[in-house]
């Protein structure tokens, strides 16, 4: 008798990120295509609100009015965010120190945690600089860290590591939760997908096209003891500048 066994683990796991992919490609397409349409009637309608909150014959509604622009700013930070999904989204490439890029937005992120009584550790490496737009390597942070924060109960810390692993510069976030459940784990970056009572599903969504830009991949390992989530950037050599401009024109 002869028994052939064949693992297709990592094959089904390939498979589950293509389909990831192709939906978040969906959702970008139609981002880029439909968010600034939605935006300018809102932009409208929020300064109208505005002007009608300064008249004196209407000021026993402008709790109201006040009110409604609150949720017209928040249904734009929405936006804002779907838009950040657009895959032909315009990315300025340039030479930056990953390590400087977590420095500067330290204070903002050790700020968030003091507030629920929870600490930010950073352990830097040595590692050379890559090709990153910094607003949006600054939101990627922003995103993994304040999701590793929601996470924990108090006095828990969020752990932020970079270092070098072959030919990769490693960001990795890491967590001290409940870690993520299996039923969650298979949706996790997709849009509009969230745990959260008042969470919009983007954040991580927006991670993941933001890594797709840099031509980077975001893994994660998760258990009992907390979450850890790793973007591999690819280092590239030094290349002269008007080649940057063109990769970046070209994506």
């Amino acid at each position: 008798m002869l028994i052939l066994g064949i693992d297709i683990t990592e094959q089904k796991r390939l498979g589950k990120e293509i389909a990831r992919l192709e939906r978040l490609n969906l959702v970008g397409e139609m981002a880029a295509g439909i968010g600034h349409e939605i935006r300018n009637p809102m932009t409208t309608v929020r300064g109208l609100l505005q002007m009608l909150g300064e008249k004196d014959d209407c000021a026993k509604y402008k709790d109201y009015f006040n009110l409604m622009i609150e949720e017209l700013d928040r249904a734009n930070t929405i936006i804002s965010e779907y838009l950040s999904l657009a895959k032909n989204k315009p990315v300025e490439l340039k030479k930056h120190s990953l390590n400087r890029i977590i420095s500067v937005i330290l204070p903002l992120i050790t700020a968030d945690a003091l507030v629920t009584d929870k600490r930010i550790e950073v352990e830097l490496a040595n590692i050379p600089k890559l090709l990153l737009d910094e607003k949006e390597i600054r939101q990627l942070i922003l995103n993994l860290v304040r999701n590793g924060l929601e996470a924990m109960s108090p006095g828990g810390s969020v752990i932020i590591k970079t270092y070098a692993d072959d030919e990769d510069v490693v960001l990795a976030v890491r967590d001290h939760g409940n870690g993520i459940d299996p039923e969650i784990l298979e949706k996790i970056g997709t849009p509009f997908h969230t745990t959260k009572e008042n969470g919009t599903g983007l954040g991580l969504a927006v991670c993941y096209s933001i890594a797709a830009r840099h031509n980077a991949t975001i893994d994660l390992e998760t258990g009992t003891e907390g979450t850890t989530f790793y973007v591999r950037f690819k280092a590239k050599k030094e290349v002269p500048n008007n080649q940057i401009t063109m990769q970046t024109q070209m994506r």
